[in-house]
């Protein structure tokens, strides 16, 4: 249908000829463009917020506050908190909005600017007024990353094809996530064990700030974002909140994702217990902490090429398989493990676990019912995800105090092998579908 507009046409000419023909050319007029700046927000932004992510820094810094596992779960489970609520919130306030570029760069900033106040606390603050605030900077961090994970999707939804979306992620997943598995060792075998500029936390802290920043930047002055010719009517929260049971109960398949992904979400309870089991076992310095972030990194880096030529050529669905899969059998690793080796190939399992249902789950939502409805299923799930991630990492850090690690990563372990089994039986394959 492309090729029957002119390669001149504006979107307006475009208009003219038909509304979602001309969305199209659209779309692949500016590909390129579009392609290169949601590669470089997606690289500097992965080298930043899986650093974050990755469970050895953040669980790390928070044991140095109270020395509790409980402690390090809160701090976790702040940090999911926030998005429970605001992917719905940030959903409602986009989702009849031609063009939604100028909110995403309002959202992200903010999320940004927690992270540098993260770095400012550490460097300023001692005791319990510094546990606060990041506790209090960690939520404030998870409500403003679940507002912008909804609207950066719908976005990538706007402007990359379905059969170009895997490439894509897996592209600035592979380099980003390269940059961060070496920032990550970098910090803790250089920034944080010789204390650079009194605190490694805080200029690691800092660094991700930075990268994360300059990702926004250049997706800000590269995006051309067309307008979709079909939009919601602009609604209110409350109302908008009582479509939540027709948009779950149409579709069974997608409601039975949404069960798959709770229990995935809730497969990471042991997430905060991962670095703190090694250091039961092997013990952990500065060095050994950025070695094993370097491998879990690392795995979930240079997966990333897999998983996105799979998801392209067979659909998401296998993604999140496979997924599950790997990150059961690497927990019995973890469970079993003595020595430094061992943990290393659970640490490289479990980081390229995390990669193949990471793609999965954000791009396989966009790919269930109608185009208008997008934002609102990407709150619907963020929600939930937010919802079981808050607390699975708080009860996983108390089972652990009270039971000790490995029954722990037993029951987590239990959960991805039962969203494992719903996704082969409850869950087809939404590009088939259609």
């Amino acid at each position: 249908m492309t090729s029957e507009i002119p390669e001149d046409a504006t979107p307006a000419d475009e208009a003219d000829i038909d509304p979602e023909v001309a969305y199209e050319a659209f779309v692949w007029k500016n590909l390129r463009r579009n392609y290169l700046g949601h590669y470089l927000h997606g690289m500097l932004g992965m080298t930043g917020f899986r650093v974050l992510a990755a469970p050895t820094l953040l669980p790390a810094y928070l044991a140095t506050l109270s020395g509790s596992s409980a402690f390090v779960g809160l701090g976790l489970s702040l940090q999911q908190v926030g998005q429970i609520i605001s992917p719905v919130i940030g959903a409602n306030l986009i989702e009849h909005r031609k063009v939604v570029l100028p909110a995403a760069t309002v959202m992200g900033s903010l999320m940004r600017a927690s992270i540098a106040l993260m770095a400012l606390a550490a460097w300023t603050l001692h005791g319990r007024w510094l546990a606060a605030a990041i506790l209090f900077l960690l939520a404030a961090y998870g409500f403003f990353s679940g507002a912008q994970r909804v609207v950066f999707q719908l976005l990538l939804a706007k402007v990359i094809p379905i059969a170009r979306r895997g490439r894509l992620q897996a592209f600035r997943n592979l380099t980003g996530g390269l940059i961060a598995a070496v920032l990550a060792w970098a910090a803790g075998h250089f920034l944080i064990q010789h204390n650079v500029l009194g605190n490694g936390y805080a200029v690691t802290f800092v660094i991700v700030f930075i990268l994360t920043s300059l990702g926004l930047t250049a997706l800000r002055l590269l995006m051309v974002e067309p307008q979709p010719p079909t939009l919601r009517p602009r609604t209110r929260l409350r109302e908008r909140l009582g479509d939540f049971n027709v948009l779950i109960s149409a579709d069974k398949d997608y409601r039975n994702f949404l069960v798959a992904q709770a229990l995935a979400v809730g497969g990471r309870m042991a997430l905060p217990l991962y670095i703190l089991h090694a250091s039961e076992r092997i013990g952990i310095t500065g060095a050994s902490l950025g070695l094993l972030s370097l491998v879990y990194l690392g795995g979930d880096t240079l997966s990333n090429l897999a998983w996105g030529h799979m998801g392209d050529r067979s659909g998401f669905r296998s993604n999140f398989v496979a997924a599950m899969a790997i990150g059961a059998v690497s927990l019995g690793v973890l469970i079993l493990a003595h020595s430094t080796p061992v943990f290393l190939i659970a640490f490289a399992g479990l980081g390229i676990s995390n990669s193949g249902y990471t793609m999965a789950a954000q791009t396989m939502i966009l790919e269930f019912g109608e185009r208008h409805d997008i934002a609102m299923r990407l709150g619907i799930s963020a929600t939930v995800e937010g919802t079981i991630a808050s607390i699975s990492p708080l009860l996983g850090g108390v089972l652990g105090a009270v039971t000790g690690y490995p029954p722990v990563f037993g029951i987590a372990m239990g959960l991805q092998l039962a969203a494992l089994i719903l996704l082969i039986f409850g869950v087809r394959e939404p590009r088939g579908r259609t």
